[in-house]
């Protein structure tokens, strides 16, 4: 049979607000066949007994005005959640199923008009039981997940956080390194500037100092020369005039006169002695010639 007219024979199945699946060895509710079956909200009764199913569809909660369910003699074993919506049911078979213990005790027997409704009321407690365990356990899931989500932005903000503070930190260290630095560059040109001030006074002061002493050295002589000039003018003419003195008591006929006498020997006294301290003299003409030269020296260094 083709799967087009598997589905034909699966419409041909619904009649008006009630469908009956029956009998049609299904092993999964034919939602795949028949996509709208869960959107059959007008579906009032629904057989699906006597097949293979081993799950319901998750979406047969959408049928929320089903009053008659059928699931006599399958393989189920659980059902959907979202079977807690089908508050309108009032009627359930679900005997000759494999179910699980605590869904088995919620079903009990259906074997009067009498238990199938109370196993349509005790399952659907029993659902709402396990819809809300599930809500919890979503709502649990949520819980953690927001606040495994808020831990998670949390040590984002603080990652954030350390690495504006140690963006911060690095930059006022290289301020301050920058600030050190161009201190450090003007204390050194500074100390420049002030070491150059002194050589420039030090300069200055030799400079002053070389100038006094140039016009010290120049100056003093002036006088002293003009002192050593008049005393040696005083001194050659009284040279002069003692020579003058002995040339006429020695070479005129007044060398035999009373005035003339102690002049001859004064003079001859002078000649010898003249002759003994030749020695002398010379000696203190080269320690004078020495002095002079020394003299000169240190006039040329401080003039440089």
């Amino acid at each position: 049979m083709s799967k087009n007219s598997k589905v034909l024979n699966l419409r041909d199945k619904i009649s008006g607000n009630e469908v009956d699946l029956s009998l049609s060895n299904l092993t999964e509710v034919p939602v795949r066949e028949l996509p709208e079956f869960c959107n059959l909200t007008h579906l009032v009764k629904v057989d699906l007994s006597k097949n293979q199913l081993i799950c319901l569809p998750d979406e047969l909660g959408n049928l929320v005005n089903l009053q008659h369910l059928d699931l006599y003699n399958n393989k189920l074993t659980v059902l959907p959640v979202s079977f807690s919506q089908l508050r309108s049911l009032k009627w359930l078979d679900l005997k000759d199923n494999p179910l699980e213990a605590g869904l088995a005790k919620a079903a009990g027997d259906c074997l009067d008009e009498k238990q199938c409704k109370q196993c349509a009321s005790k399952v659907l407690q029993h659902m709402r039981a396990l819809q809300d365990e599930v809500d919890r356990a979503r709502e649990k899931r949520l819980l953690k997940e927001k606040e495994l989500e808020r831990k998670k932005e949390a040590k984002q903000r603080e990652r954030e956080a350390r690495e504006k503070e140690a963006r911060k930190r690095e930059k006022a260290e290289e301020k301050e390194k920058r600030r050190k630095e161009y201190n450090a560059h003007m204390a050194a040109l500074a100390a420049q500037e002030q070491q150059k001030k002194k050589n420039e006074e030090k300069k200055k002061k030799n400079g002053q100092a070389a100038g006094d002493k140039k016009v010290v050295v120049e100056s003093a002589p002036k006088p002293r020369r003009s002192l050593i000039g008049l005393m040696f003018k005083l001194l050659l003419l009284l040279l002069l005039g003692l020579v003058g003195v002995a040339a006429v008591c020695r070479m005129t006929d007044l060398q035999r006169e009373a005035v003339c006498v102690p002049v001859n020997v004064a003079v001859d006294d002078g000649l010898t002695w003249a002759k003994r301290q030749e020695v002398v003299v010379r000696q203190l003409l080269q320690n004078l010639s020495s002095a002079a030269k020394e003299f000169l020296e240190s006039t040329q260094t401080s003039k440089n």
